[in-house]
């Protein structure tokens, strides 16, 4: 969305054949340009994002659309964004690494929990004294735990009825 005024009628009427389409091409041009030059969200990147630092991108987009009009007389009063529409295979593919990116952060929570609750089982058999285990069957429980617990679908139960050793 873009509010325009003519200021200089003389450049508007003389400069350019037809000053509103002239607007509104410099203006196109200018929020290709943007889009283009910004991803739509950040990632964890330090840089702008045109999803996230909306005021930025708007105060930049306004001021390239300013530039672009300037020879026409106009003044551009006020600009801002309010509807980006991307190709379907774009907006699938960002779709995708939208769903990704929320995956990932679910799976490093369920690893950080479940880190956690081992440390803790060991750390209570430990204080309570109710088995002493060495590191080799030290490991094999947490590597039990961390497979039930991290599992996406129910575990089975086994019954060992051997020993590590054997």
């Amino acid at each position: 969305m873009v509010v325009w005024q003519v200021q200089d009628t003389a450049k508007a009427l003389y400069a350019v054949d037809d000053y509103p389409k002239f607007v509104a091409i410099q203006t196109e041009t200018a929020v290709r340009h943007i889009a283009s030059s910004y991803p739509y969200t950040s990632h964890g990147d330090v840089g702008l994002s045109l999803r996230d630092n909306a005021e930025e991108i708007t105060s930049e987009l306004s001021s390239e659309i300013a530039d672009r009009v300037a020879p026409a007389g106009v003044a551009i009063i006020e600009s801002r964004l309010t509807r980006l529409s991307y190709a379907p295979e774009i907006a699938q593919a960002m779709l995708r690494q939208q769903q990704a990116n929320a995956v990932v952060g679910a799976r490093q929570r369920i690893v950080e929990g479940a880190v956690s609750m081992v440390q803790l089982a060991l750390q209570r058999l430990k204080d309570e004294g109710v088995i002493d285990l060495d590191e080799e069957r030290k490991a094999a429980m947490v590597s039990n735990l961390l497979v039930v617990l991290c599992s996406e679908q129910a575990t089975q139960q086994v019954v060992n009825t051997g020993s590590l050793y054997q």
